[in-house]
């Protein structure tokens, strides 16, 4: 007897509410050994479950259901907490690890008998999955008029992935686990992906899934052969490649995970005219923008929520995070870049230290083993040598001289240090915060600056010289 398909009066796909989504992140994740939840590893810079999710809200659900373990919940939430503003989520916690199924069912106990519409679920550890295969499922089956569609794919290795059993008809019959097959079965190339779409009467057969003996569990994969029993219209697509439904379940596979993400993002700023020379070699979080006429060379590291202007140059080595690069300028070899801005055609390094809370001002130059922390550099500045500008405000047109050195920290408080437009440091001077040089002064090489200076003094505070004859020959005497 065919399959009956779900009745037109039925609530389904394309009901005003839309449909309601579940992630499930309840797994313990014992494989990754590491005391961090399985699916709030990181994936180029964000936790892995948010590309599920972010997945998921592409279907603008009317709910999302994000079902957790017990013990991992208030970091889970925690992480996601930015979302809740955009949609509507709700979270549910599998008290017990007692499997898919059991986590499926956990979470229609939290949408509650008032939702009759369809539900899309899918794993917290699919950071590989693409918004548009999550529409692909849904939109196929609406279409059929399935009471439950699931996504697969066709692979030589089907490796422990469950196989797709059809009928002569082509029509699915059920998914046989690894460990439950038969013969002819392992020639099958098509594989469960672990993604779904069911109505609520497919969602009624939860409760008829048994344990399975072996693990103790209840397996969602069994919800296909209980559909067919009970008359219900199901359906298998192979919508995708199985990259994106690798599911990760240890370090190795974080490691291939964000390989391949690291391509696909490094592919997308590619095409729209940035250039990395290595990208085999460059390593970029989600979130970064770099602009067409960007040049990136090989081994940089652009993190978290960095902006890389047009026609920037960032030089091998350097690692960015959290910060704004702009228009034109250049980030020389082997600098660190932190929660800081560097303004237009400025410059930066080799072998620099920006700290947070730095901003270079456009064409100002930061050179050679110079250290800025929470300081504001004017525009047309230099510091070019081996100094260290922390809680300053430096002006225009300044030179800041090798081995300067501003002293911020009594041991108790940060002190700011205010040098004006147009001064002269000189080389290995010192200056003592709270302290203002003002605008056109110098300060003499080997200076202690422990007072304000007038505009347009010279600050000199060396030691009077002294030159002691024969001294060398006497000493050798001795």
């Amino acid at each position: 007897m065919r399959p009956k398909s779900r009745p037109a009066s039925a609530p389904g796909p394309g009901t005003a509410r839309g449909p309601a989504c579940v992630v499930l992140a309840g797994g313990l994740g014992t494989r990754m050994k590491s005391g961090t939840p399985k699916v709030l590893h990181p994936v180029c810079g964000r936790p892995m479950i948010a590309y599920a999710l972010e997945a998921a809200l592409a279907l603008k659900p009317a709910v999302t259901v994000i079902v957790t373990g017990a013990g991992t919940h208030e970091r889970i939430e925690s992480a996601l907490a930015p979302y809740k503003g955009k949609a509507k989520i709700l979270f549910a916690i599998q008290e017990k690890p007692l499997g898919t199924g059991h986590a499926l069912l956990t979470a229609v106990k939290e949408l509650g008998t008032g939702f009759g519409g369809s539900v899309i679920v899918l794993n917290g550890d699919f950071p590989l999955i693409r918004p548009a295969t999550l529409k692909k499922l849904f939109r196929l089956h609406a279409k059929d008029k399935n009471a439950l569609s699931l996504g697969s794919f066709l692979t030589d290795a089907p490796g422990s992935y469950g196989r797709v059993r059809r009928d002569l008809d082509g029509a699915p019959v059920r998914i046989v686990e690894k460990t439950d097959l038969s013969a002819g079965d392992e020639e099958i190339k098509e594989v469960n992906s672990g993604l779904y779409a069911l109505e609520p009467e497919a969602l009624k057969l939860l409760g008829r899934i048994k344990r399975n003996p072996r693990k103790n569990e209840y397996y969602i994969t069994d919800i296909l052969a209980l559909a067919r029993r009970a008359g219900l219209r199901a359906g298998a697509y192979a919508i995708a490649t199985g990259e994106e439904f690798a599911g990760v379940n240890d370090l190795r596979e974080l490691g291939v995970a964000e390989a391949v993400m690291r391509g696909r993002l490094i592919a997308a700023h590619s095409e729209k005219g940035a250039r990395f020379l290595a990208p085999e070699t460059a390593f970029v979080d989600y979130g970064v923008k770099v602009a067409p006429g960007a040049v990136v060379h090989p081994n940089v590291h652009l993190q978290g929520a960095t902006t890389v202007g047009k026609g920037c140059i960032i030089y091998p080595n350097a690692r960015i995070i959290d910060s704004v690069i702009k228009e034109g300028a250049v980030i020389l070899d082997s600098s660190l870049i932190e929660s800081s801005e560097v303004g237009k055609n400025a410059q930066v390094g080799p072998f620099a230290h920006l700290r947070p809370g730095s901003r270079i001002n456009p064409f100002a130059k930061i050179g050679n083993f110079v250290e800025i922390k929470n300081s504001t550099i004017g525009k047309g500045t230099k510091a070019m040598h081996l100094s260290y500008i922390g809680d300053a405000r430096v002006g225009r047109s300044v030179n800041i001289g090798a081995g300067t050195i501003t002293c911020n920290y009594d041991g108790a408080r940060k002190m700011r240090t205010v040098i004006e437009d147009g001064c002269f440091i000189g080389s290995d001077s010192q200056l003592v915060a709270p302290v203002t040089v003002k605008k056109g002064s110098y300060v003499a090489a080997g200076t202690t600056v422990t007072n304000d200076v007038p505009g347009g003094s010279l600050a000199i505070s060396r030691v009077r010289q002294k030159n002691v004859k024969g001294y060398v020959r006497k000493k050798r005497k001795v």
